[in-house]
């Protein structure tokens, strides 16, 4: 058999691969939307909450414990783009069967804007065909928070 003309021509290689430094039994459960805001809160970068606008993904197993944190973006003051492919991505890395998305509102505002809704909306979607469950979506301020799934959003 001849060997294909395309071999080391050049053709990218994809490589999926998801590590952990945390141990199954450390990893923290994620029981409502106040553990998901108390953990967030903890791990969001220290002095950003009130000033520039993030999108976060928590990745959780069946058991509801969180396999990792995705920062998926960073934005301005009024805004962040979050890609679905990239959150998606992500969340297939990480073999994540449920994703809690959260992003902070630095005016402390805390309703969602049609944007954010429409966001969740797509998210719900996509995330349906790859049965991974959008989880809740949290709106964070250094204060407290607003859950989608709490007001039957999700």
């Amino acid at each position: 058999m001849e060997k294909s003309q395309f071999t080391g021509s050049g053709v990218a290689e994809v490589e999926l691969v998801y590590r952990s430094r945390v141990k199954a039994s450390q990893r923290p459960q994620v029981r409502t939307s106040l553990d998901a805001y108390m953990i967030l809160s903890e791990l969001w970068e220290e002095g950003t909450m009130d000033l520039q606008e993030s999108f976060k993904v928590l990745m959780l197993n069946r058991g509801n414990k969180i396999l990792c944190l995705y920062n998926a973006s960073s934005g301005g003051i009024t805004g962040t783009v979050a890609d679905p492919r990239l959150i998606f991505t992500a969340a297939l890395k990480a073999s994540a069967v449920s994703i809690i998305l959260a992003h902070n509102h630095p005016s402390g505002l805390l309703l969602p804007s049609r944007a954010d809704e429409e966001l969740t909306a797509k998210l719900k979607g996509a995330g349906h065909l790859l049965d991974i469950r959008v989880a809740d979506h949290l709106i964070l301020t250094s204060e407290t928070y607003y859950s989608f799934a709490d007001e039957g959003l999700i």
